[in-house]
């Protein structure tokens, strides 16, 4: 064989180099022209199928963050809460209030300044507002299990309670945009086209529900830290105040 010139040789370097960097170019395009490409493949799936799925999902994680706000009985709460299988740990915040909310199995307590407590209504068991304020400032209260707040306040610590009531869009499902959330890349599901709330699923990993607004303007929720187990923890006994079959009504 005969050996090029070196100026040929120099020559069909560029031009090998020149057709390969096009041609990777062209497939990097088509490629592009996919919204699905390197996605876990939820946006190609029928709206029911992806909704079905992001439930799932959200059921078999072990925790979650949840925050954001949800609208109830005419009642606006701020919520920053982290869930698990055990409970739940964070705040809440309503009516210019800001409480903790702390459950370790079926021990729930809530936590709160001289504020919220002097809101209460009058106590039934005789005791001060005044005097049971400052009691139970910065404490722990143990809420009593036959207490009517436990079930209001429980539900904001239950994992699978508190999402199986957020995570519901009504009427008929259908796919949305495209977009990210926290950084993740989404597609959006909505209910009667947004009316019935949307709710925006992962495209990456795991299709795990990322953010929701919820149907009537009742909200709207961020979901992160999916599977990001923590540990909750009963708190001392020197921080916590029992006291006695019924909380003041707030």
């Amino acid at each position: 064989m005969t050996a090029l010139p070196p100026a040929r040789r120099i020559r069909r370097t560029l031009l090998v180099g020149v057709i390969s960097t096009g041609l990777a170019a062209g497939l990097a395009a088509c490629g592009d022209d996919d919204p699905d490409a390197g996605t876990n493949g939820v946006g190609k799936l029928a709206p029911g199928k992806i909704q079905s799925r992001t439930v799932k999902a959200a059921q078999g994680a072990d925790a979650v963050h949840v925050s954001g706000t949800v609208v109830s009985s005419g009642k606006t709460y701020k919520l920053d809460m982290r869930l698990n299988a055990d409970g739940g740990s964070g705040s809440v915040t309503t009516g210019g209030s800001t409480f903790r909310l702390l459950r370790v199995g079926e021990h729930l307590y809530l936590k709160a300044g001289t504020d919220f407590w002097t809101h209460s209504d009058d106590d039934k068991s005789g005791h001060d507002e005044g005097a049971a304020a400052e009691k139970l400032d910065g404490k722990y209260v143990k809420v009593p299990t036959g207490d009517p707040a436990y079930k209001r306040l429980s539900t904001f610590t239950d994992k699978e309670v508190l999402l199986d009531g957020l995570l519901t869009l009504h009427g008929t499902v259908e796919k949305g945009d495209r977009g990210t959330s926290g950084g993740v890349r989404t597609i959006e599901l909505t209910g009667d086209k947004g009316a019935g709330g949307t709710l925006d699923v992962s495209l990456e990993g795991t299709a795990y529900p990322m953010r929701l607004e919820r149907a009537g303007g009742a909200g709207t929720l961020q979901l992160a830290d999916w599977g990001r187990d923590f540990t909750l923890r009963e708190p001392e006994s020197g921080d916590t105040v029992d006291y006695g079959q019924a909380l003041p009504s707030s």
